[in-house]
Parts: C-alpha cells; structure tokens; sequence
C-alpha cells in the first residue's frame, strides 16, 4: 500500500476519539445495568472494563493527535497500527467475555440480550471505523464471535447451534464488507489525488502557456480563459470573460472597430460549424495575434498566438529583400516589379500615356571613395538619395540601380519637355555642394532621359534606351542631362555590332601592327619605334583606335591586345638592324588583368632581342589608377632593362611626384605643347621649361605631334628636346615599310637646320 494511502488509513482509525469514548462509555453502562439487574460481579467487572479500556483508547488517540506523523511516514503509522491492534483486540476480548459470561454463567435474558445486541453493533462499528486495517478487523471479530457463537452453542439446543454457526458467516461477510469500505475509500482517494494533481498540471499549464486560451463549453460560453487571453481582451476593453458567449464578445469587439469584420466572421463560423483552422487578428497599435480553433464534441478551443514580432521580422526580411540597404529606396528587383506592373496597365489602357524614365549616375564617384574612403561615398549616396527625393513628386517611383546609379519612373507625364524640366530641376538640385563628415564636396550628376508613348515598350526597352542617354551625357562632359533620340539607337547598335566583330577578330588574330618612328633631333636618325594596333574591318574598313581600343577596354580584352601587340613588337624589332628599338603602351587595365613582367620577359626571348631595345609606355592617368601594383611592375621591368617612358606627360595630373618616385628613362610630352610653338612665344617657352625640367631629371626628352618644318627648327633653336615624333617624319607604317623606312634614314648623313634651309 502505499504511504500515504496507508498514513491516511491510521488516521481514520484514530480520527474520532469522543464517539469512541461514547461507545465506550454506553457500552459499560449497559453491562452495568446487566450486572445490577442480576446482582453478578462478572459483569460488574465487565462494566469496569470497557470504562479502562475507553479511557485507554481515548488517551491513545491524543496521543496520536500529538505525534502529528507526517503524511508519507509509513514506519511512524506502523507504530500506531500495533498500539490500535492491541487496544482493539482488548476491547474484542471485553465483548466476547461479556456475551459469554452472560451466556453460560449468569443466564439471565436480559443480559444476554443486551450483550449480544451491543456486541453485533459494536461489530459494524468496527467495520466502519477500522476497515482500513484488515488485520484489527478480523483480530476483533474472532475474539468477539468465538465467545459469543461458543455461548450460543452451550445452549444445547439446534436453534443455538445453528445460530452459532451463521455468527461464523457474519464474521466472513463483516470482513468482505470492510474489505470492500477499504477498497471504495482507497479508489476515492486516489481518484481525488488524482484530480488534484490533473487540476494542478492544467493550472500550470494554462499559467505557464506563453498564449493565451479560451476554451467553450457546447453553448459557444466561454468556460475557461488563463491569465494571458484575459490580458488580451483587457486591452480590447473587455474584462469579464467567464461565461460569456464567445459571439457576444467577437460581435462587440467588431461592432466598436477594435477587430476586422472579416476575421470576426470567420472565427464565429469555424466555431458555429465546429471545424478547426486558423485566423490572423491584425489589433490595434500595430499587434497581431493568429488565432488556432480546435473544436471536437461541441466544444472548442481558442489559442491565441502573439505574432507581432514575427511578423514585423517577415516585414522587415520583406523590406530588405526589396529595398537597398544604404539609402532605403527600393532596390533594382522590386523597382522592376513597380515599373513593370504600371507598363502593363497602361498596356490595357485605351487612351495613350507618356511615361518616363532616367538613370542618374554621380559624377567621378569612384574618386570620392578613392580619395576620402567609402565611409564618405556611403554618406554621399545617402544624401543623393534624399536630394532626388526632395525634388520628385511622390508619385515617382526612385530606386538605386547599384553603386553610384539612380533610377527614376514616372508613370504619367504630360509631354517629353516636362520629363526634360524634371531632369533640369533635378541637375539645378545638385549645384549646392555636400557637407560630409566635415567635408565640404561638389558633386554632380549625369541624366540619361527617356519618354515612351508606345504601349508595347517594356521596360528593358526603356531602360536601355536611358542608358544610351546617360553614356551621350557622360561624353558630352558630364553634369548634363540628355534625352534618347534616334541616332543613339543606331550608334548603339553599331557598337555592339564592333564589340561582337572586334572579340572574333581578336580571337582569329586578324589585328596588324603599324609602327611610328621617333627620330633623334641631332643625327636626325631613327632610334625607336612605337608600336600601334591596327583594325581593318572586313565590311566597314579601317576602324580607328579611338574607337575600338575603348570598346576592348569595356569588353575585358584589352589585356589580350597588350599581350598580342607585345609579342609581335619585339619579334618585328628583332629584325630591325642597329639599336632601334621599339615602344608599346599599356593601360591601367594592364596592370590588373595581365602579367606585364612575364609577357615582356616571354617576348624578349622568344624573339632574341636585348632588354634595353624594348620600352614600355605608360600614362599618367593609367599609374594614379593603379599606382601601387603600377610602381611594383614598372620597378620589375626597369630591372630587367626595360626602358619606361611617361607618355602624354602634361594632358594629366602632372604630378612631379611620379616623375620622381617611379623608374621612368623617357619624358614624351604631348603633342598639346607643339601645335603653337610656331605661333606663340608663350607656348614656345612652356615646350622650353618642360623639356629642361626632363633634361634636370636625366630622363631622355621626346616631343610628340611635330607636323612642320617650322615646328622642328624652333624645337632645335630654342629647345632641349632630345628625339621627335610626329608626321612630319612618318605616318604609322606596316612592319615591311618601317624596316624600309630605318634603313633609309639611318644610312644617310645628317643634316642641320642651316643646311635644309640653304640646300
């Protein structure tokens, strides 16, 4: 059994100490009476007896009172169980000797009567007080009815025998029925255990659930509601729940504003109907709550869920999903899916309407980062965002395409001139400059600007057609807007027609070689000669290198070109006699995307020719762009040999830095310097100063783009230029004229000024 069902047991026995000292006391009274009736001492001791023996059980069971044993010390019941047994089976002993004293000894009726009478009732209450202990039970039954059925059975005659016998019976159905009181009191207290320990575990469970329930009886009234869901319709202004119909409630609620109409009805017809599902609650300030109904047999459950903050996570994983995180402004997918849902109505439209579209690019942007960081170019874009907003309607759809790109949509213009006044108020916003973390910065904006009343043009048409805008605004210097016409279309189009034709002929190696020479100023003979890639296009001619070198920078292939033009330079220079050697330019994009150092080093020895007759030609712009891996290269190369010369000296930056930090053995000064000598004694002078600073650096001294006699004499006369270039001298030529060309004039004396002038 186990402990506390058996403590519980001992505590019934000793629970009512005043009727059983009642009982006792009654009980001695009457034998009492017996005795005085028949004037016989043994029931007077009887009488005796049951007083001792009431007094001893009452004192017991104070004593028991005052133990206090704790409801699972089993060993403590035990304790007491022995002290009642014992008390009990002296008071069973009483009995029995009292019915058979009566009996056998004094038989007198009365007393007889009064002892059996009493004995069988003070049997049922044994039974009813102390059935929880089987063993006190029968320990007091068999004292009691073997004296009372012996005394029966003395009587000689078969009615007392057989009354004697069936006292035996009574004592087996006494026992039954105190076994069956034990059972019937156990299951009750275990039951109601039990349901104290499942009230408890709801009571946590509906405390601890982080939702808040209701629950409904078969009439849709609210039967049960934990703490949370009465906080919840607490702030919907509902306070009493408990036993109100859920309809009611809904209704209220619904009627006042304070839930959808909809989500009211849907939640009352899943219960009405019994079905389970799910309901979204949008509540004021903002919450959501998603409701779980779950009904089965006419009754239902309501479980509501806050999903504010997973919703607001959703809406935020939606926004960034869709908006660019600098600016805020939608991004390149979600202005599409824009764009293009209003480029579809208006395609179902009757009447026609003019759209819009530009894309805005910050002019040398990349400059901004490169010279201040990209904390500055962060905080740049940023307020360019807020500019263009400041001056769209708010019906204009702005976004960020990428980078330093901006893209404006307007659904609904009245005519191409309003799209053009839009990008003029657009460009007038960017002539105050940028404060920027201390910094005070210019920057402008270039517009490529497109209108369509066409319905089938999509938005891949208009986006392409602003582009072609933009990169005529770029060209045309910047800080401008343009509008898409025609012609760019065309331009376009032919453009990429080159690019497709340029990378086949790339491909095939259907590039030539052209060679300039530059001739030394005082022995008027070839010393060098630059190397230049020449196109002839198939259908369209010869296609400049204006043109398609600029393409194969765009395109990625203009580190092939380089590697190309490397290698056939120094095997054409191989074959050249003397020293002349020879010149090939490279790009910033050289120095990334190729191996400047290995092609050189490859070239030079698959041809056979000397480092010191190969020189490389770099520009100012190409090594500010690149200046670290420019001076890492440049340094290599000057090692090996290579001769290094600073092309176009004077159209860049004109660092004097450069000149003096990297390895440069040449100064070529641009042609800009020359074309006025002749005319100008202020250009004169500048051509003057420039070449003696070359000179002042031990760099050899080269002029480009010398066309007339007139040029080269007053370069000799007034000059310290040291080797000349230009058409004067020679157009580029093919390898076998160039050979032809250098051995012509490397053969023949050379003449000074005064002798050409007089011969």
């Amino acid at each position: 059994m186990p402990a506390i069902d058996y403590v519980s047991i001992i505590r019934s026995v000793y629970a009512d100490r005043r009727a059983m000292l009642a009982a006792a006391s009654g009980t001695a009274l009457a034998a009492g009476l017996s005795a005085y009736k028949s004037q016989s001492l043994p029931l007077l001791a009887i009488a005796v007896a049951f007083i001792l023996i009431g007094m001893l059980r009452y004192a017991d069971a104070r004593a028991f009172l005052r133990a206090a044993i704790d409801s699972d010390d089993a060993e403590a019941a035990e304790h007491w169980e022995n002290r009642a047994v014992v008390s009990g089976a002296m008071a069973g002993t009483v009995y029995g000797a009292w019915c058979f004293i009566s009996m056998v000894i004094v038989k007198d009726p009365f007393a007889e009567l009064t002892s059996a009478t009493l004995t069988t009732a003070a049997m049922v209450g044994v039974v009813a007080r102390n059935f929880g202990l089987d063993r006190l039970v029968t320990i007091q039954m068999v004292l009691v009815i073997i004296p009372l059925s012996l005394g029966y059975a003395l009587h000689g005659d078969l009615y007392h025998i057989v009354l004697a016998a069936l006292l035996g019976v009574m004592l087996a159905s006494f026992r039954k029925l105190a076994a069956d009181t034990r059972s019937i009191l156990l299951s009750a207290v275990h039951g109601r255990v039990e349901a104290s320990r499942l009230a408890a575990e709801l009571d946590i469970a509906l405390t601890t659930l982080e939702h808040g329930l209701c629950m409904l009886d078969e009439r849709g009234v609210i039967s049960i509601a934990n703490e949370r869901a009465v906080r919840l319709f607490a702030l919907l202004g509902l306070t009493n729940l408990i036993g109100m119909p859920l309809a009611t409630v809904l209704n209220t609620l619904g009627d006042e504003g304070h839930l959808p109409r909809t989500s009211v009805d849907r939640l009352l017809d899943m219960v009405g109907r019994g079905t389970s599902g799910k309901v979204l609650l949008c509540l004021p300030a903002g919450r959501y709550y998603e409701v779980t109904v779950s009904s089965r047999q006419e009754r239902s459950v309501l479980l509501f869920e806050d999903i504010s903050e997973r919703v607001a996570s959703e809406e935020r994983i939606n926004f960034m999903a869709r908006h660019d995180t600098l600016t805020g402004l939608p991004n390149r997918t979600y202005f599409g899916e824009l764009a293009v849902e209003d480029l579809e109505a208006r395609a179902g439209q009757a009447n026609e309407r003019t759209v819009s579209l530009m894309i805005i690019d910050v002019d040398d942007f990349k400059h901004v980062n490169d010279t201040f960081g990209h904390i500055v170019g962060d905080e740049l874009l940023m307020q360019v965002a807020l500019r263009l907003r400041r001056t769209l309607p708010p019906e204009a759809v702005l976004a960020r395409l990428g980078g330093d790109e901006f893209i404006i949509y307007r659904g609904a213009v009245e005519n191409a001139q309003q799209a053009e006044a839009d990008a003029e108020i657009i460009l007038g916003a960017f002539t105050a400059p940028f404060l920027l973390d201390g910094l005070t910065l210019v920057a402008n904006v270039s517009i490529g600007l497109v209108t369509s009343t066409a319905a089938q043009d999509g938005l891949d048409d208009l986006m392409t057609k602003a582009d072609l805008a933009l990169y005529s605004a770029k060209g045309d210097g910047k800080a401008k807007s343009q509008i898409f016409h025609a012609q760019m279309d065309i331009d376009y189009h032919y453009r990429q027609r080159l690019k497709a034709d340029l990378r086949e002929a790339v491909r095939r190696g259907d590039l030539t070689l052209a060679f300039q020479p530059l001739l030394d100023i005082a022995t008027r003979k070839v010393v060098s000669c630059e190397a230049l890639a020449r196109w002839n296009h198939p259908e369209l001619g010869s296609i400049p290198p204006s043109t398609f070198i600029p393409l194969a920078e765009e395109m990625g292939l203009i580190s092939d070109i380089t590697a190309w033009v490397i290698e056939q330079a120094a095997l054409h220079c191989s074959r050249w006699p003397g020293d002349v050697s020879v010149a090939v330019n490279v790009s910033a994009r050289d120095f990334r995307g190729a191996d400047l150092v290995g092609l050189v080093e490859a070239a030079l020895l698959a041809a056979n020719l000397a480092p010191d007759r190969f020189e490389v030609e770099v520009t100012e712009t190409a090594v500010i762009e690149e200046r670290e891996i420019a001076n890492r290269v440049l340094e290599a190369l000057a090692a090996k040999g290579v001769a290094i010369a600073l092309d176009d000296f004077g159209t860049g930056y004109s660092s004097l830095s450069y000149l003096h930090s990297l390895p440069f053995a040449k100064l070529k000064i641009d042609r800009s310097f020359v074309n006025d000598i002749a005319t100008s004694p202020r250009a004169l002078r500048l051509l003057a100063n420039v070449a003696q600073l070359g000179r002042d650096l031990d760099l050899t001294v080269i002029a480009e783009g010398v066309e007339t006699e007139d040029q080269l004499d007053i370069m000799v006369a007034h000059t310290k230029v040291q080797q000349v270039q230009g058409y004067f001298f020679s157009r580029p030529l093919p390898e076998r004229d160039i050979a032809e060309l250098i051995g012509r004039l490397n053969a023949r004396q050379p003449q000074t000024a005064a002798n050409r002038r007089h011969g």
